[in-house]
């Protein structure tokens, strides 16, 4: 049904899908998990660590999280439930290997020059001559990076571990033992070091088991879905036949989360008109919870400036529940922080469950559907431009066709940055008061939500579709006022 970026992704997404197996028969015990590892690796020997047994018990770590549990039990029998848990992103310990911690390191393409540029610009005295090579004294260095800029043959390698190197807001420690650790005080969930280790040492928890119990229930259960799932399946898997597989599986309906970005880009437009005649000098999105969480933990006197309107999700899903008083709504997307966003008290009545999209293939497989196998029928609940939210710049867009449709007369300079490196400099600026405009709108990942920790097609492969699809789309382009009213009597504030 899906081909697999790499072996990591495909284990995980193994993994997945027998929590969802379990869970449909409703088999999601110690012993039933303690079965997984032995049905995925058969014989005795290793293919990617140093022994089968170490193997199996990543995997077993690895089943207990998918399924709900804290994965590091002392006793590998134990089952901690962790869904009332505000972290969603955990190390697992046997899978961390250990990489080396050491940030500079001189390679063998130095070539003991006599300038020793390098030496000359080192502040610490970090770096002597041996046996004719330069050599950083780790106890010593800082870190700074001037001997790499200097040094005219590149022999100075940053070899800094890749999750710690993803992480936007330094909660990726390194504990005692060499492992991985997460320092909750700072991490946002944004998942980038989730998706940065190559070893899939770190992983969110999952609600499948929920979810799975909702959908097989007599429940009125709806699916929300991002608008990044566009081009998640291929070139040639539309809308239409995605909501027909979400419905194949047990879902009531498939709502767009797009629907409630238009309600987002109405109430966020006229926020930012008021905001401005008020004196503000600036406001931010509120729709990534990785930015938003990024601003209250890192620097939390700019949080008077985030919008005070919800997000897509949290819109849409209360939009359900204004018409369907015994809907339960479960929010699918690419984002690992929309989890930590469902938990905030004062929209927890909104969500019920989130899912990300590697657990949405799960739930395709596990129930024996295959999108594009499914009927295809015409999906325009939302706008062109709203469903553009699934990609960098698709805010800012919504808001300047909406601001121009209406003739409201706003002096709108929006400044667009994704990614850690961009969010830091665009913040400090703003913090200092330099920055160049008055509308932030900040996504945490880099290019989007099409590029997601948790999506299933690389963001290289998916942004093409994803633009084509929507291009060829024949939804409208302006908000009618039929469609404005539908979302007047919906609480769209945080």
């Amino acid at each position: 049904m899906f081909k697999f970026e790499n072996q990591l992704v495909k284990l995980k997404h193994d993994v997945l899908t027998n929590i969802v197996k379990l869970a449909k028969e409703d088999k999601v015990t110690k012993e039933e998990l303690q079965k997984i590892p032995y049905d995925m690796i058969k014989g005795e020997e290793p293919t990617y660590r140093d022994s089968v047994v170490r193997e199996r018990n990543i995997l077993l770590e690895r089943s207990k999280l998918a399924a709900g549990f804290f994965p590091n039990g002392e006793n590998a029998d134990e089952l901690i439930d962790i869904e009332e848990e505000k972290q969603i992103l955990y190390v697992i310990k046997n899978a961390c290997d250990m990489c080396p911690t050491k940030k500079f390191e001189v390679t063998d393409a130095c070539r003991n020059c006599i300038a020793h540029k390098c030496q000359s610009v080192c502040n610490f005295g970090a770096i002597t001559y041996v046996n004719g090579k330069a050599h950083i004294d780790p106890d010593k260095c800082k870190e700074c990076g001037m001997c790499k800029k200097a040094c005219p043959y590149d022999a100075i390698a940053e070899d800094m571990r890749p999750c710690k190197k993803s992480c936007p807001t330094g909660a990726l420690d390194i504990n005692e033992d060499k492992r991985a650790m997460i320092k909750e005080d700072k991490c946002v969930n944004c998942g980038a070091c989730m998706a940065a280790c190559p070893f899939g040492a770190i992983e969110d928890k999952s609600s499948l088991v929920k979810v799975v119990k909702q959908i097989t229930s007599e429940q009125k259960v709806y699916a929300v879905v991002a608008p990044a799932i566009t081009g998640q399946f291929g070139m040639k898997t539309t809308y239409g036949q995605v909501k027909n597989a979400i419905k194949a599986i047990g879902f009531t309906d498939m709502i767009e989360a797009a629907c409630g970005a238009d309600a987002v880009t109405v109430h966020e437009s006229n926020e930012f008109v008021e905001r401005m005649e008020n004196g503000d000098p600036y406001m931010t999105n509120s729709c990534c919870p990785g930015f938003l969480s990024y601003i209250e933990k890192i620097v939390p006197d700019q949080a008077v400036r985030i919008s005070g309107t919800v997000s897509p999700m949290v819109a849409t899903a209360r939009y359900i529940k204004a018409n369907d008083k015994d809907a339960k709504v479960i929010f699918v997307g690419p984002c690992t922080a929309k989890k930590t966003e469902a938990l905030r008290e004062s929209i927890k009545d909104a969500v019920d469950y989130v899912l990300t999209f590697e657990e949405l293939l799960a739930l395709f497989e596990g129930f024996g559907i295959d999108p594009n196998d499914c009927d295809d029928i015409v999906v325009d609940q939302a706008s062109i431009f709203a469903r553009g939210f699934g990609a960098g710049g698709g805010l800012t867009g919504a808001i300047e066709n909406y601001v121009k449709d209406k003739g409201i007369e706003a002096d709108f300079k929006p400044i667009k940055v994704s990614g850690g490196a961009e969010i830091k400099k665009t913040m400090t600026m703003a913090k200092i008061g330099k920055l160049q405009g008055n509308f932030i709108e900040g996504m945490m990942c880099e290019g989007g939500c099409i590029n997601g920790a948790a999506k299933i097609a690389p963001a290289i492969k998916a942004k093409a579709p994803f633009t084509k699809i929507n291009q060829q789309s024949t939804m409208k382009t302006v908000l009618s006022n039929e469609k404005i009213k539908e979302y007047e009597d919906i609480n769209l504030e945080r």
